[in-house]
C-alpha cells in the first residue's frame, strides 16, 4: 500500500471496528497506532506498518446519510484490498475471519486476475468490502516456471 499515504474509513462503531481491523491487520504487520483529532473534534485512529507508508484510519460516522449495510456499487468505495507475503498469510487471516463468524465472500483461492492471484474476500463489520490478496513477484513466477519446465522434462524422459 506505499503508493498511497492514507485511506480514511468511516464506521459505525469505532470500538467494534478498530478491534476487528487491529486483529485482521496485525499479522499483515499493521501493529502501528497513532491518533489525531479530526476536523470535526472526532477520534481517528491510524493503523499502520512500522518503517513503512500506507495506513488505514478508522473514525466514527457522524452522519447517516448513507445506508448501512455499506453499499459497495454506490459512489465511493468498492473495496479494499490488503497484501500479504505469501499464500499461507492469506490462508491464516481467511482462518481468523471465519472463526469471528465474519462475512467471507470467496476464498482463499487463486483467482484469473493475473498469474499466482490468491485471495479471499470478506467483510468488514459494516459490510465494507474487504480482500486480502498475494500476488507472487515475477522472478518467483519464473522461477515456478523453470522448476516445473525441468520437472516435466524429467517426466517426459522417464517415459522415453
Amino acid at each position: 500500500m506505499s503508493a498511497i499515504d492514507h485511506l480514511d474509513l468511516v464506521v459505525t462503531s469505532l470500538a467494534r471496528s478498530l478491534d476487528f481491523y487491529r486483529g485482521l491487520l496485525g499479522p499483515l504487520g499493521f501493529v502501528r497506532l497513532s491518533e489525531i483529532e479530526g476536523e470535526r473534534g472526532e477520534r481517528v485512529v491510524y493503523l499502520g506498518r512500522v518503517g513503512e507508508a500506507g495506513e488505514v484510519s478508522l473514525r466514527e460516522a457522524q452522519s447517516d446519510a448513507h445506508p448501512v449495510p455499506y453499499d459497495r456499487y454506490g459512489v465511493g468505495l468498492h473495496h479494499l484490498a490488503f497484501a500479504a507475503g505469501s499464500r499461507e498469510a492469506v490462508d491464516e487471516r481467511a482462518a481468523w475471519l471465519r472463526e469471528r463468524g465474519a462475512l467471507v465472500e470467496s476464498g482463499p483461492e487463486e483467482y484469473g486476475y493475473s498469474p499466482g492471484y490468491y485471495a479471499v474476500f470478506f467483510y468488514d463489520p459494516d459490510e465494507i468490502k474487504l480482500e486480502i490478496v498475494h500476488r507472487p513477484r515475477e522472478s518467483d513466477l519464473v522461477a515456478e516456471v523453470r522448476r516445473l519446465t525441468a520437472r516435466l522434462e524429467r517426466l517426459e524422459r522417464g517415459r522415453g
